[in-house]
């Protein structure tokens, strides 16, 4: 399966394919909400179990890697990480509910619970990128030849192991 990484890009900051990888996700997203507008139920199951591994293989990837990088050279352990940390439950839960929803195939329900998770991954991955990604590529600078191929192997790995 091939990720839209784009390898020069890759090249130009250490958090770039988690970048990137925002911009896969929010395509998954978009192709299961899609399938479920349609009544599409089939579609919209096997688009969400792909859209929620996904999700779960670029959290995993910063929690377990990225964060703690950050953490261990910045000394913050309660700020930027820890808040993001926060959301990813908040989103996993609004999946969770999204993933409730297709069972009983309750389009409302779905809808509802996709719109809140939309607007959330939006401010979410603005948060990332505006703020938290820069301030990884700042202070992880002198680890990112190191550390760099390691986020985008562990974001690959992650995402094709759940397919």
């Amino acid at each position: 399966m091939h990720h839209p990484f784009d390898p020069v890009r890759t090249m130009n900051s250490l958090t770039e394919p988690l970048h990137q990888h925002h911009k896969h996700c929010d395509e998954l997203f978009a192709d299961a909400e899609a399938a479920a507008a349609a009544k599409d139920w089939s579609r919209c199951k096997s688009m969400l179990e792909r859209f929620r591994d996904e999700m779960e293989g670029h959290f995993r990837t910063e929690e377990e890697m990225l964060f703690p990088a950050f953490e261990a050279a910045t000394g913050m352990t309660g700020g930027p990480t820890q808040m993001m940390r926060i959301e990813h439950a908040q989103m996993r839960e609004l999946m969770g509910q999204m993933q409730a929803a297709l069972a009983q195939t309750a389009g409302e329900a779905f809808a509802g619970a996709a719109e809140t998770l939309l607007v959330f991954m939006q401010q979410h991955n603005m948060k990332e990128e505006n703020i938290l990604y820069p301030m990884c590529d700042r202070s992880l600078a002198g680890q990112a030849a190191d550390l760099g191929p390691k986020l985008h192997e562990k974001l690959e790995a992650e995402c094709l192991a759940a397919q």
